[in-house]
């Protein structure tokens, strides 16, 4: 899951090469050949079926978040588009299924909802690597959904409110901060950790906060110190925090420097041992996953292309485009076939680099 996924303009919607990191993985070639063979397999009868069923049906987007938050808005955006490329045009309806950093929406898509295409997930980028670390929450193989494509890429941050005393992130290996949380499964609580063990910087958390909205608003009121969440739920509900000076970035959470955040160090860079770095770089690779889209195991073929490519129009979709443009929003799209791919190289880490991570993960 270590990419360097172009970080031109994210703003445009047209679809990223994919190059491997300096971690050698397999696998990378079946991209092509996937995306080839789903074109090929393509065919009016099979569209003709898709059309049927969906004709009149309501198709679920479940969302592992609570509402108000980036990744709601995000996919309700996403819902309120899709339905009109998909054959039959369905209702597409959004459903909220929080809980365990959103693995109980991914465990209700492997084990509960109809194998059918009716059903559709947003849930957290962490989700297919905390899968295969086996965490207990986990009852689902991320490499078994259907995965329909990527949205966004993602960049989480870890900020402090403007009253805080740390102003850089030479601060946070120096003195204790605090930072709200959610979920123990949650990025928002897994990043500050890995910083803690690889980094040895001093965050404290504090547990339980509903969602990012709830805990930013514990930032405001000084209940904490600061937040690490996506810096696109920042910018999509407060955008003016960061021109206005209300908070500061400390620290980014990827493999490059997201364009608007030229000047914050990532997390990665900040590794200066090697193996902690390589660590640091799989850990982080779970953004380019990002904003993806999947269905449950088991869909009909015809069924998981039907919404594979209404989904890639969605993407280029205008009014889609705007909609996200008002959020002060991201398209960085990628195939449904590339996101299966680039969860399927989990299966080809190194074990003793995986064993690694899986310690750190396990430390949280």
């Amino acid at each position: 899951m270590i990419f360097g996924l172009s970080r031109d303009c994210c703003k445009t919607v047209r679809l990223r090469k994919i190059a491997p990191s300096p971690v050698a993985f397999a696998g990378i070639g079946v991209l092509a050949s996937a995306i080839a063979t789903a074109i090929a397999t393509a065919n009016p009868a099979a569209a003709q079926d898709a059309a049927a069923f969906y004709a009149g049906q309501t198709i679920r987007m479940i969302i592992g978040y609570p509402t108000g938050g980036s990744n709601d808005i995000y996919a309700r955006i996403v819902a309120q588009h899709i339905g009109r490329h998909i054959p039959g045009s369905p209702r597409v309806i959004a459903v909220n299924m929080p809980g365990a950093g959103s693995m109980l929406a991914a465990n209700h898509l492997y084990a509960v909802a109809p194998r059918d295409g009716s059903v559709i997930a947003s849930v957290s980028q962490g989700i297919p690597l905390q899968g295969k670390l086996n965490y207990p929450e986990a009852r689902y193989e991320a490499g078994k959904f259907n995965w329909l494509g990527r949205m966004a890429q993602s960049t989480s941050v870890t900020m402090v409110w403007h009253t805080a005393k740390a102003r850089t992130f030479e601060d946070a290996l120096r003195s204790e901060i605090t930072l709200s949380a959610t979920g123990a499964g949650s990025t928002v609580t897994i990043y500050p950790q890995v910083m803690n063990e690889l980094l040895k910087t001093r965050f404290k958390l504090i547990m339980g906060y509903k969602g990012s909205g709830e805990a930013m608003l514990a930032m405001q009121r000084g209940e904490v110190e600061g937040h690490s969440t996506t810096w696109e739920a920042v910018k999509a509900v407060h955008p003016d925090w960061l021109p206005q000076g209300q908070m500061r970035v400390l620290v980014q959470h990827a493999i490059h420097r997201h364009s608007e955040l030229p000047d914050v160090p990532t997390s990665v860079e900040l590794a200066r041992d090697p193996d902690a770095r390589a660590v640091m770089r799989v850990i982080m690779g779970a953004n380019e996953v990002g904003k993806s889209y999947f269905t449950a195991p088991g869909v009909p073929a015809e069924r998981v292309a039907a919404l594979r490519r209404a989904f890639d129009a969605t993407m280029k979709d205008l009014a889609f485009v705007e909609a996200v443009k008002k959020i002060r929003g991201e398209v960085g799209a990628l195939t449904g076939e590339e996101v299966q791919a680039l969860i399927g190289e989990l299966d080809t880490l190194p074990q003793t680099l995986f064993d690694r991570v899986k310690s750190i993960y396990n430390e949280r």
